[in-house]
């Protein structure tokens, strides 16, 4: 019986590689001392695995960005504007792009808060194998003794994420799919010569519905894999969500192993892997413990699991559903959090000995981990029994909610115009979706205020200093509807979480994003009310020195929950449906403090959307639901608006429209607009501000660029319809990029008004 996982987090403890990596780019370090620094962080991964004991090594998902860009590198898979360079120029290009090369589209991943670079293929794109960094992991895994089972994205998954820039508008990714597996075939071959026994090929895409080209392109994949007579030992891997009837695919399939997520599995995907015939003879990789979940293990259930879904097996080994990517690096260290919740907790190394004692149990039996057993079945019925998360009050107004609630009154068109006479705003009308740079300044006057080092009133008064600065630069520059820039918010989500009761902040936390983005999830562990009013003083504050009107700044109840650690215990629109309501207060709260434009964002709508066609509508109406019980609250006059970034947007199109939001902005500049014709074919009539200037990028777009991506937009939606503003928040951007790009997309805006 083997212990495993998928994968281990890629950033650090203490972040060192986002750390590394941006030094980097600030030129504090050379390219040497980069290398040297990744080097390090790649080997204590190693060693962390090993020392918790597993008996088996993920190698090949560590990155220095993202692991699809990883595998469009790997495979050569390389735009032709940035083929001209190499290198980790040539990676970090197509990762951020430059002054003036475009970076590839981001989007994101599965159903997860994780963001991937997704791959851009034509019909004429053509494969060449780039081993080298897989290849180094591997010899340093080798070095150390470490028993390396080598993670690849798999051929079929990784042509599905991709997109088409092709000409040609019937070509599909797909399509490449033999070009592609000669280059797997290469690979396999040189991870052999290097005496790898085991590789495995991440499918997830097998866990969505699959349309027949693409289902008969994975059967064909392990096939043409399969067959090959000079290769490692295969494993064909899916995750994030049940096989479904695509089971027969990975089951059957010539190859010698497949790990399943059981985590995500129903009752029926059990019990078909257990009597699956496809099975006999191969090794079965349990995903049992699962991989994005921060509760601990029911370890019963778990050995129970893997010994029913094993029985027709050859070997029966346990590992993560998926890899601890997701999941923050060690509770030993969050030495602030409630013992109480803390025994309920499993972060990754945690989890490692959850697994490792599981796969002890499966081998040697009960009596080897009773102690073990009994403290786990202890620690649930505490869970089970103890009423301090518990609030009685807040379940009383959750369920007493009515369908009038989560409804404005007055159709959207009265409401517009009655908008529109009370704010006066012209003809694409400018503004940014909330954050302003995050200093060292502020950062440093947020830490010393937390550590107790300035009072109260001497950080609130260097906020205000903040806020008068941000609303200055933004009436010099001559935007139309200001925000207050969010200088008092360390992430748009853990700022709300820590003024809700029943949500609990870390304090080390952190779980990569995108790249060098981390954030630290909030652990929603009881039931959630506000504690007071959260934005409306610095609201107020910001709306006292401008004429102009002042956007409260919201995050939804659905990202709060998506990008939140969230109880298990109850279904999740119980759980939003409480966030809602709390939110609903603030709302309320600032309208009456006068604020007249309010932005509640959903970014994650689209994130949470299950994998499977056939859930969508029940996830969707509590998703709804939220987003409107949470702004329906208002007169007609104020202006809810919302915000969505980085998504597949047209799989939600209907949703964006049910929520019966005034105005929606949403990324826009990296896909070249693809959303505004989804919106226009759907016939959607509110207000669109597609973002013009791609923020996640260093580039600074020119008038022209904006000017072109706003008529392409009010070409399709209609001038009175069309907001100009950024893809999203400007928190992680510099003044020095700030200030020229929002100069340029004022100037793009009274170009196109004319």
């Amino acid at each position: 019986m083997v212990s495993t996982i998928h994968g281990y987090p890629r950033h650090g403890r203490d972040r060192q590689l986002k750390k590394a990596i941006e030094g980097y780019w600030k030129g504090r370090i050379d390219q040497s001392a980069l290398l040297d620094q990744v080097r390090d962080i790649r080997q204590t991964r190693l060693r962390t695995m090993v020392e918790a004991g597993l008996d088996e090594i993920p190698v090949g998902d560590f990155s220095l960005y993202d692991h699809v860009l990883d595998t469009a590198t790997l495979v050569g898979a390389v735009p032709e504007r940035h083929a001209g360079l190499s290198g980790l120029d040539r990676y970090f290009a197509m990762a951020r792009g430059t002054d003036s090369i475009e970076p590839l589209e981001m989007t994101k991943w599965f159903n997860s808060n994780y963001h991937y670079l997704v791959p851009e293929l034509t019909a004429a794109t053509g494969f060449a194998l780039d081993p080298g960094s897989l290849l180094e992991q591997v010899d340093e895994a080798i070095a150390q003794g470490v028993t390396p089972r080598v993670i690849l994205v798999g051929p079929v998954s990784f042509l599905s994420l991709s997109t088409s820039v092709d000409q040609d508008a019937t070509f599909q990714p797909i399509q490449l799919l033999e070009r592609l597996l000669a280059v797997y075939a290469e690979l396999l071959t040189a991870l052999a010569e290097r005496g790898v026994a085991w590789v495995q090929l991440d499918e997830p895409i097998a866990a969505t519905d699959l349309d027949a080209q693409t289902a008969a392109g994975l059967t064909r994949s392990l096939e043409v894999l399969g067959a090959l007579t000079d290769r490692p030992k295969l494993v064909v891997a899916s995750y994030y969500g049940a096989l479904g009837e695509n089971l027969d695919l990975l089951a059957n399939a010539p190859v010698e192993g497949l790990a399943v997520d059981l985590s995500a599995a129903g009752r029926a995907d059990v019990e078909a892997l257990r009597a699956h015939p496809g099975l006999a003879g191969k090794r079965l990789i349990a995903g049992v413990v699962d991989g994005r979940s921060v509760w601990r293990t029911d370890l019963d259930a778990a050995l129970d699991l893997a010994r029913t879904v094993g029985a027709g097996a050859a070997s029966v080994d346990v590992s993560s559903s998926c890899t601890l990517l997701h999941l923050p690096h060690d509770l030993t260290r969050e030495t602030e959090l409630d013992p109480r919740l803390v025994a309920q907790l499993s972060f990754a190394d945690e989890t490692l000995a959850e697994i490792v004692t599981l796969a002890r149990g499966l081998a040697e039996g009960d009596e080897a981990i009773a102690a073990e057993l009994a403290a786990d079945r202890q620690r649930r019925e505490t869970r089970r029994t103890e009423t301090w998360l518990r609030d009685d009050a807040v379940r009383a107004r959750a369920a007493a909610v009515t369908e009038d609630d989560a409804r404005r009154a007055t159709p959207y068109q009265e409401r517009a115009a009655a908008q529109q006479a009370h704010l006066g705003l012209p003809v694409a009308p400018t503004t940014t979706i909330g954050s302003f740079p995050q200093t060292g300044e502020i950062r440093k006057a947020r830490a010393a205020w937390q550590a107790g080092r300035i009072d109260d009133e001497s950080y609130v008064s260097q906020m205000h200093d903040e806020i008068d600065r941000v609303i200055q630069l933004q009436e010099r520059i001559g935007l139309d509807v200001l925000v207050h820039g969010e200088p008092e918010r360390n992430d748009m989500v853990a700022y709300f979480a820590d003024q809700l009761t029943g949500i609990f902040a870390t304090r080390h936390g952190w779980v990569q994003s995108y790249g060098t983005r981390c954030v630290r999830p909030p652990l929603i562990a009881g039931d959630v009310a506000r504690k007071h009013p959260m934005t409306v003083e610095w609201t107020t504050w910001a709306q006292s020195r401008t004429e102009r009107p002042v956007k409260g700044m919201l995050t939804g109840p659905v990202t709060i929950l998506a990008w939140s650690f969230v109880r298990d215990d109850q279904p999740l629109g119980e759980t939003a449906r409480q966030v809602a309501l709390a939110l609903r207060d603030e709302v309320v709260d600032l309208e009456a403090a006068g604020t007249a434009v309010i932005q509640v964002d959903e970014p994650a709508l689209r994130e949470l959307l299950p994998l499977r066609r056939a859930d969508w509508q029940a996830y969707l109406d509590w998703a709804v639901e939220a987003f409107r019980l949470s702004t329906s609250g208002v007169q007609d006059r104020t202006q809810i608006h919302t915000h969505m970034c980085y998504a597949e947007f047209g799989d939600v199109i209907g949703a964006i429209d049910a929520l019966d939001a005034d105005v929606i902005s949403l990324e826009a500049a990296r896909s070249a607009m693809a959303v505004v014709d989804e919106l226009a074919a759907d016939g959607y009539s509110r207000q669109v501000g597609p973002g013009v200037w791609d923020i996640h990028s260093p580039r600074v777009p020119d008038v022209e660029e904006m000017t072109t991506l706003g008529r392409t937009a009010i070409e399709r939606l209609g001038r009175d319809r069309v907001w100009i503003n950024p893809d999203c928040g400007l928190k992680t951007r510099g003044y020095d990029e700030v200030e020229p790009a929002l100069e340029n997309l004022v100037a793009a805006a009274r170009a196109l008004r004319s």
